[in-house]
């Protein structure tokens, strides 16, 4: 039972790191659920504190990757429509199955929602650039949280290499 649930821990681990480049994927919640799965290991004591600690991490990860990218559109003088249209099109990339369509949604819906808002293409434009901007900023803060996830897993596994791989 070891031995699966620290394969499963990796995996999801792994996953988790991929799924912050591919938003496809929720990274930082799947890195969690292996941070997760490695605590229901019998003997490796890891306290709810570090548990909860990662957890509101996660949930805070997760809910900023969606934020950031309208909060790009803004500062580069977007409106409110430009922001809904940045949030749209992010949820209608993950969805479309064309190579990059998550980087373009982003933008063609910040852009779009700018057009709708009746500014003129010059603002649009700069308002998706923020959005692709800010999109860049959210994968790359997910990226970094899964993968200091992974070395958290590393490290408090460290510790207890000889009880979980047999070495006496």
């Amino acid at each position: 039972m070891t031995l699966i649930l620290i394969t499963l821990a990796v995996i999801l681990l792994i996953v988790g790191i991929v799924g912050s480049v591919l938003p496809v994927l929720p990274g930082v919640p799947i890195s969690w659920l292996g941070l997760l799965a490695f605590y229901l290991i019998p003997g490796i004591e890891i306290d709810y504190w570090f548990l909860g600690i990662t957890l509101v991490v996660a949930i805070t990860i997760y809910i900023l990757e969606m934020v950031i990218p309208a909060m790009g559109t803004k500062k580069y003088g977007g409106s409110k429509a430009g922001m809904i249209g940045t949030t749209v099109g992010l949820i209608v990339g993950i969805f479309i199955p064309i190579p990059f369509a998550i980087l373009i949604g982003p933008f063609v819906g910040a852009f779009i929602g700018e057009i709708i808002n009746k500014s003129d293409s010059k603002t649009a434009l700069r308002a998706a650039y923020g959005s692709f901007i800010g999109f860049l900023a959210s994968t790359f803060m997910e990226f970094m949280v899964a993968l200091i996830f992974f070395v958290l897993f590393l490290y408090k596994g460290w510790g207890y290499r000889d009880f979980l791989f047999g070495n006496s």
